[in-house]
């Protein structure tokens, strides 16, 4: 959730880029924690320590098909000197009733089974003939798992030291240990290690839900016939795949038309499925620009600290920029411009940090590097802004695709990572090493 803090007006003054997202940041909180189903706490952040109640494995159990067998029973066993033993029955796993080894005597035992009273290691099937009498198999033979069925002898052609092809118990995690640490993404594997120890739920903060729209009298959802004057909406299906991408469930609506209370009707009602809203388009000094006409005073008497500030930033592409709360429970909102490029480096720049943010994660930003510019001719930069321009990086080096644009939605498929050109830079060279920021 977001502060209630007064606001201060944004209008007059030129904002950087650290001022803009250290306001969004200050203003952004974690969500709240709730407990969830494994299945529906993928992607979400652990908030507390989980310990183990029961060691992994819980029982020592083994590791191959064969026959469980006393050290001594085969020692210098070999294929002209096999160790001669009687098969007392079958171990499966699952199986909670337990043969005992005895001097002379072995157990088939299948992957996984518990290793039985008596027994020390295992042999691998391939080491012995199966009790077929016929020398080394290739498998285990199918056969009945009753006992008065699996008997006979088995000739073993290879010793065994103790423990071996035998998964101790415990050795994975012991009871006690702590299995996962709060602040832990629950990825593919945290999950199957939190369902190994028993534990159906965590306690985690929720993913963010986020609200993607945008706007525009002029754009046409993909599939349907375009008009003179029309565009597709690419935008809201960018946003929403890039809000995914960082950790969200999120949520896009079809973009509105130009008019301002209809937006405002429709920000609201989807303020009930909301924990962020993000608008793209409508936020210059155009004529039409309806996010602004709209959310300008969308701050209510009776919430003390809603509303959106709308920006100016020194920053390329990207320059007009909104942010504030909505609502009763001050739901933070993100307005973004309308050109595609400019909507997407907005997003990675000031979104992406803000749903990790309520994700309570504490590294909330893409990864930089260092890298040299390749390229055929300087790169220009206008003075006073912080330059965002596409790129392909690898092995060390880095190549601008495509040009300053920030319409040229083509470029931005191919490209990888944004090269940083500094607010008091105005050329840099081929050659020199510049600050990138991988979106990979």
């Amino acid at each position: 959730m977001s502060t209630a803090a007064p606001r201060t007006t944004g209008q007059d003054r030129l904002w950087s880029v650290d001022e803009h997202l250290e306001d969004i940041l200050a203003a952004v909180r974690p969500l709240e924690p709730i407990e969830l189903q494994l299945p529906d706490a993928q992607g979400c952040v652990l908030v507390e320590d989980v310990m183990v109640p029961v060691s992994l494995p819980p029982f020592d159990n083994s590791s191959m098909d064969g026959y469980a067998v006393r050290v001594a029973d085969v020692a210098g066993a070999s294929e002209e000197y096999p160790a001669a033993l009687e098969v007392v029955g079958d171990v499966a796993a699952g199986q909670a009733d337990l043969l005992h080894v005895g001097p002379g005597q072995a157990a088939r035992i299948m992957t996984g089974a518990p290793l039985p009273p008596g027994a020390e290691a295992v042999v691998p099937v391939e080491w012995t003939d199966g009790g077929l009498g016929e020398g080394p198999v290739h498998g285990m033979r199918a056969r009945s798992l009753a006992p008065e069925q699996s008997s006979g002898r088995v000739r073993v052609y290879r010793s065994a030291e103790a423990r071996a092809h035998v998964r101790a118990k415990g050795s994975d995690v012991r009871a006690g240990d702590r299995a996962l640490e709060a602040g832990t993404v629950l990825g593919p594997p945290q999950i199957a290690l939190l369902a190994a120890i028993g534990r159906g739920t965590a306690r985690v903060r929720p993913r963010p839900r986020v609200v993607v729209l945008s706007t525009g009298s002029e754009l046409v959802q993909p599939g349907e016939e375009l008009r003179s004057g029309q565009i597709y909406d690419s935008n809201s299906f960018a946003l929403t795949a890039a809000a995914r991408d960082a950790g969200a469930i999120a949520y896009r609506v079809g973009a509105v038309a130009d008019d301002a209370e209809t937006l405002r009707s429709t920000i609201d009602d989807q303020l009930v499925r909301a924990d962020l809203v993000v608008t793209t388009g409508g936020v210059s000094v155009g004529a039409y620009d309806v996010v602004k006409e709209a959310l300008s005073h969308f701050g209510d008497e009776d919430e003390p600290g809603s509303g959106i500030d709308f920006r100016k930033l020194a920053m390329q592409p990207g320059k007009p920029q909104g942010f504030g709360s909505i609502g009763p429970d001050h739901t933070p909102l993100l307005a973004l411009p309308g050109n595609p490029v400019s909507s997407y480096v907005s997003f990675e720049l000031f979104v992406r940090p803000a749903i990790r943010a309520l994700m309570g994660l504490e590294d909330v930003h893409r990864p930089t590097t260092r890298a040299k510019l390749v390229t055929d001719k300087a790169l220009t930069s206008p003075r006073g802004r912080r330059q965002f321009l596409r790129a392909t990086c690898a092995e060390g080096t880095v190549r601008p695709v495509g040009g300053a644009g920030s319409h040229l939605v083509a470029a931005l498929a191919h490209a990888d990572s944004l090269i940083v050109v500094p607010e008091d830079v105005e050329s840099v060279e081929p050659g020199t090493e510049v600050e990138v920021v991988l979106l990979g």
